[in-house]
């Protein structure tokens, strides 16, 4: 639709020196996009009389408005729309337009009116407030007691409603029956901030989701509140995660599945930490464990016909909890029990070929015999040359080029097969270096583990790097970042929102959380 250039044009007044050059350009109070925004009924302040056709007046020429169509909401809303633009276009040519001073003064503006749309419909039905007494969640009955006003902050800017409360004299609590129906029970967010707030809280600090979500939405939501709202919401996650185990039959069951297992350092406050032994050189601890499993398959193949994995199969759980279990134990550890339920939603022994990848660590291994013993046990091959490199540096000196070609040299025995040499060349270090008398243990106790030219004569992926690449995606990006310090509570909360959205589940539990509001 072309765009009628107003006869005149009523703009507010000059904004202050300390406002943004798009601000000045474009920005107007509320109350200057003509007072039909706030008062009830749009049309309301404007006149059929000829003489005020301006746009930036209200009015609207004859012909115009018949061919809007009076009840339609969506009319309505383009109407109002045009004549802000055509308003704020006035007279200027287009060498003078500010393009984005003019679509963000007129997002803001549409915003403003489909809130106050939706704040006129929900207002108006007062069917949530009935005479009879309902059930309060105590199990008592309350009575009504009238409406209460609140504000919400919604997608579309700020919401106030009018929803019926009710009191119960026996808990001494009140509710509203409407906040239940339209999620917004114990909040002030509306459930699309929520979500916002959520894939903000998930992939960056807090402050910073607050930042984005200002600048990208124009909506304000202070850091604290990003914080409480996405650890809420990752606690919840945390909950449904236990109970959402069935299998995921969506996707045809590759012939092998991968699954790996390690685990990295969290930051923690002191109070997390009291009585615990760490790596410290007082043997104090400032991290707790988060534990990692990951599952995936790989029956793509890159141009040397080695596998690789198919994009979209990986799939994350995680948290810092024990997997010690005692012979005595009624239950397996905690996060056995984590591992369980991924294998579990993955069909994971359903596979015709299963493969267990780690680090070299026994309690992966113990957890890989209980659960999976028929599964084939891999350490990942990235892993054991980062642990020889490393050894390298020790022996002869981090920039020594010798430590270069002796790590090299050992890359190519562990590549070979030719592990009898590769024990021997590390042996040789261990009287005279501790780290090389702890390779050696750890090459010879995993031994079967590490028979590389075999396992990819099968077809296996030896080192695809999926395993410690988790650790770094699920956990070191969000949680491990410079002046951090987390609660047990806070970081697995933290941990499951991004669990839940990296393994493309969150949609999913947000359909579940939705359909158990509606239920209740």
């Amino acid at each position: 639709m072309a765009l009628v250039t107003p006869s005149r044009v009523r703009w507010p007044a000059k904004p202050s020196r300390g406002s943004s050059r798009r601000d000045r350009r474009c920005s107007k109070p509320a109350s200057s996009w003509r007072n039909t925004t706030a008062s009830g009924n749009w049309f309301s302040n404007c006149s059929a009389s000829p003489n005020r056709s301006a746009i930036g007046s209200c009015g609207t020429p004859n012909r115009k408005r018949k061919e809007l169509k009076k009840n339609s909401l969506e009319g309505l809303l383009a109407a109002e729309i045009l004549w802000d633009i055509e308003a704020l276009l006035g007279r200027q040519t287009l060498d003078d337009l500010d393009l984005e001073a003019l679509e963000s003064a007129v997002r803001r503006q549409a915003l403003r009116l489909a809130a106050r749309a939706i704040e006129q419909r929900l207002n108006a039905d007062h069917s949530d407030g009935e005479p009879s007494p309902r059930v309060c969640p105590c199990g008592q009955l309350a009575r009504y007691a009238g409406r209460r006003e609140k504000t919400f902050t919604s997608a579309l800017g700020p919401l106030k409603l009018e929803r019926a409360y009710y009191h119960c004299a026996g808990c001494g609590q009140g509710f509203c029956p409407r906040d239940w129906q339209l999620g917004l029970q114990d909040t002030s967010l509306s459930p699309a901030v929520t979500r916002m707030v959520a894939a903000v809280g998930a992939m960056v600090s807090f402050e910073e989701g607050s930042q984005l979500l200002q600048e990208l939405a124009g909506i304000p939501v202070n850091a604290k509140q990003v914080e409480r709202t996405a650890e809420a919401l990752g606690a919840e996650i945390a909950t449904d995660e236990k109970q959402d185990v069935a299998p995921s039959d969506e996707q045809p069951l590759p012939p092998t599945l991968y699954l790996g297992v390690d685990g990295t350092g969290v930051p923690m406050r002191p109070e997390e930490l009291k009585g615990r032994c760490g790596k410290q050189p007082d043997g104090s601890a400032k991290t707790r464990e988060g534990k990692l499993c990951t599952v995936w398959s790989a029956e793509a193949r890159d141009t040397e016909d080695r596998p690789v994995r198919d994009p979209g199969s990986v799939s994350y759980t995680a948290a810092i909890e024990s997997a010690a279990t005692l012979d005595t134990d009624a239950v397996p550890a905690a996060f056995t029990q984590r591992v369980l339920r991924e294998a579990s939603r993955r069909r994971f022994t359903h596979a015709h070929r299963t493969v267990v990848m780690g680090d070299g660590a026994p309690w992966i291994w113990k957890i890989a015999q209980e659960l999976f013993p028929h599964a084939i046990q891999i350490v990942d091959r990235f892993h054991v040359k980062q642990t020889l490199s490393t050894l390298a540096k020790a022996v002869y000196g981090s920039d020594s080029p010798q430590a270069h070609r002796w790590a090299r040299r050992r890359h190519g025995e562990l590549d070979a097969g030719r592990f009898p040499d590769l024990l021997r060349a590390v042996r040789r270090h261990a009287d005279t270096c501790d780290d090389a008398r702890k390779c050696f243990q750890y090459l010879r106790r995993n031994r079967d583990r590490m028979r590389y030219p075999q396992f990819e004569a099968q077809g296996l992926c030896t080192s695809t790097g999926v395993v410690e690449a988790g650790c770094k995606v699920v956990i070191g990006t969000r949680l491990k970042r410079a002046g951090m310090h987390w609660t047990i509570r806070g970081s697995n909360a933290i941990i499951a929102l991004r669990c839940s959205r990296l393994s493309g589940r969150f949609q999913d539990f947000w359909e579940r959380r939705a359909d158990a509001r509606k239920a209740a």
